[in-house]
């Protein structure tokens, strides 16, 4: 295997904590000694989860498991990754550092037949790539290629984007070129207190200009939670409209009005960039936002009671899922129509007809609502209603082939209905941003049938989009990456060890 080779990466700001260590004598034997470029790193942790909506597929729709071990973690909720007990070197020369972790994922699902592993992870910030040893079938494929690194000085939350090789492993060419999830390589800190915790305090002292440019302002948007990635996708106005309100009868009948939902973020991505290579298709007056968004169902009708609380309005429009096609037969063919919302006194229902495989089940409770509405409020003669949570029920997981468990929180629901003749709805019937037809894996867009490809479009819950693949940081002197140089490696390299350590090759057992 040749060696490691290495790219520019960021230097740190934590040269002024180090100098407390020893760094000075660092630097100037850097300086004198090139020889001595590479300084031998230990004790670090890595974290990615791949990609969110590949994790919900796995464990939802594929009924399947990850299974950690050999030191690796999983977080709680079918969470991200970790590899631990990085080692590695950082080269002061290039200012580029590269670190192997202790750690193996197997991903398995017997209804999807599919088995593989990943070990001996690692990442190298001179070709700012993830690699991993992977075994399937039985056959183990070293150093793959997994995904494509925006390197940044912090090395938190640093935006991926998945490999065709990664889409190989993962079972679907829709990952090629798709963003994954936020990657973060830190050194894992010994419980010492002492003044050299104060680290992270120089690090976010350092100027941001020296950053990269786009992708680290990128990055810092990862962190945000997979729910307000729903949300921000939606189309449906916001919760407050800032008109006051009229004199709106108390109760009476609904004249218009609109229901946004995405149903469940992770299962559109399963449809259309997934494993099911499928499509999805509006009727009947529903709309899908771009980029395999949420739908709009129109034409509200129903009745409403503001002193009571309740509201009770039903929807036109209708949205179909397919894909698994095998010589013109679909093992999944789901169309959700007729959905009618339920309001009373904050709680309710969201119902829809079923059809499954030809199989048509009406009036399903698909999920339980929960809204932080204090009361129902017509504003300029319109009840609106945003962020309404949804949890599946029983029946609804039935619905879904019990590939989510009951209770799995839904998108949310997003309801706007007007109570008078001419009120005007707030725009979110679509709009510009909506596209009727279907959202399919071609990638083709056009003709009548208003076909989108939303291949690489839907992030899963990491919010991370960017351009480029690539990005590390000018060099700003001799010094090292934020968190990059340990205690016990400064100390050694100011002494003159001038230790020079070899990338920890892969390990022998899978």
């Amino acid at each position: 295997m040749s060696a490691t080779t290495r790219r520019p990466l960021a230097l740190a700001a934590a040269v002024a904590t180090a100098v407390a260590l020893g760094a000075t004598a660092l630097a100037t034997t850097a300086a004198s000694n090139a020889s001595a470029a590479e300084i031998p790193l230990s004790g670090y942790e890595l974290t990615w989860g791949i990609k969110q909506s590949y994790r919900a597929y796995v464990t939802g729709m594929a009924a399947g498991t990850f299974t950690p071990a050999d030191g690796a973690t999983q977080a709680a909720d079918n969470g991200a990754f970790t590899f631990t007990e990085g080692t590695g070197a950082y080269d002061s020369t290039s200012h580029t550092l590269a670190l192997g972790f202790k750690g193996s994922l197997k991903i398995a699902s017997t209804l999807h037949g599919f088995e593989l592993a990943l070990s001996d992870v690692r990442f190298d910030s001179r070709t700012a790539k993830i690699t991993a040893d992977v075994t399937k079938s039985g056959t183990t494929q070293d150093d793959v290629p997994l995904a494509d690194v925006t390197v940044t000085r912090e090395m938190t939350d640093m935006a991926t984007r998945l490999t065709p090789e990664a889409a190989t492993v993962l079972g679907s060419a829709g990952y090629s070129g798709a963003a994954g999830d936020p990657l973060t390589v830190v050194e894992k800190k010994t419980a010492s207190p002492s003044p050299s915790a104060s680290p992270s305090t120089s690090a976010s002292a350092t100027p941001s200009t020296s950053a990269s440019p786009s992708p680290s302002a990128s990055a810092s948007t990862s962190a945000s939670p997979s729910p307000s990635q729903s949300t921000s996708e939606s189309a449906s106005p916001s919760a407050s409209p800032s008109g006051t309100s009229t004199a709106a009868p108390v109760s009476g009948d609904i004249t218009d009005g609109t229901l946004g939902w995405g149903v469940k973020q992770s299962f559109r991505t399963y449809v259309v960039d997934g494993v099911a290579k499928g499509a999805i298709t509006t009727s009947d007056g529903a709309t899908q936002a771009a980029g395999n968004g949420v739908f709009t169902f129109a034409d509200g009708s129903g009745t409403y009671d503001t002193d009571a609380e309740t509201l009770s309005a039903a929807f036109a429009g209708a949205v179909n899922f397919k894909g698994h096609e095998d010589n013109g037969t679909y093992g999944l063919d789901l169309t959700l129509s007729d959905l009618r919302a339920t309001i009373d006194n904050g709680t309710g229902e969201l119902t829809a007809d079923v059809e499954s495989l030809g199989e048509t089940s009406d009036g399903v409770v698909l999920a339980d609502l929960t809204t932080d509405a204090a009361d129902l409020t017509a504003v300029n003669d319109v009840i609106t209603l945003s962020d309404v949570t949804a949890k599946l029920t029983a029946a609804g997981a039935k619905a879904f082939g019990d590939f989510y468990e009951t209770g799995a929180e839904l998108d949310p629901v997003d309801l706007s209905v007007a109570v008078a003749e001419g009120a005007e709805l707030p725009g979110g019937d679509g709009g510009s941003d909506s596209t009727g037809g279907s959202s399919g894996s071609s990638g083709s867009t056009g003709g009548s049938s208003g076909t989108t490809g939303s291949t690489g479009s839907t992030t899963g819950g990491t919010g991370l989009t960017t351009d480029g693949v690539t990005g590390g940081l000018a060099s700003t002197g001799a010094g090292v990456p934020v968190g990059a140089l340990g205690t016990a490696a400064a100390v050694t390299v100011a002494a003159g060890a001038g230790v020079v350590l070899a990338v920890r090759r892969r390990r022998t057992d899978a």
